[in-house]
């Protein structure tokens, strides 16, 4: 039986290892993205999408109908999209909500999840309490609050 195999150049060899090399940090590059600050590690709570509501500017407010809607209840969450702005929208009472920013302090994400008691970017994973404060980073500062009332099953938030 006759060998036939093709001796390799040390440049061909040097070539494929460095690309093993860079094949198997990308591979541990991607496992770490999806760790513990994923913000849908288990660690974090499951982390469920907001659901987006239209909202209807004039007159610097904004009004957003809770009828039908995750917000008829206490404890519910939900987006607001209007041509005013993105924001996050827990009732907290029977008459009461908190309103703030949809847009996540770090580097400008929509707010688009949340948990139980936290909202959640999709970008980087910085958590807000239903309040605003940051409750786990990369962001910083805190999200704004909008003071809001409720009246007819409408919300209306002053911008």
């Amino acid at each position: 039986m006759s060998d036939t195999t093709t001796p390799i150049s040390r440049r061909q060899f040097c070539a494929g290892a460095c690309q093993v090399a860079s094949c198997a940090t990308l591979a541990t590059l991607v496992s770490a993205c999806a760790g513990e600050g994923s913000p849908t590690s288990p660690s974090g709570g499951s982390v469920s999408d907001l659901s987006v509501l239209q909202g209807r500017f004039a007159n610097s407010r904004v009004q957003v109908t809770t009828t039908g809607t995750p917000l008829a209840n206490v404890g519910g969450t939900a987006r607001a999209e209007s041509t005013a702005g993105l924001f996050l929208i827990s009732r907290t009472s029977e008459s009461a909500f908190t309103v703030i920013d949809g847009v996540c302090t770090h580097e400008g994400c929509t707010v688009s999840g949340a948990t139980a008691d936290q909202f959640v970017c999709p970008c980087h994973g910085s958590r807000y309490s239903l309040s605003g404060q940051v409750q786990q980073g990369p962001a910083r500062a805190n999200l704004r609050q909008y003071a809001n009332t409720f009246a007819d099953g409408v919300i209306t938030i002053t911008v």
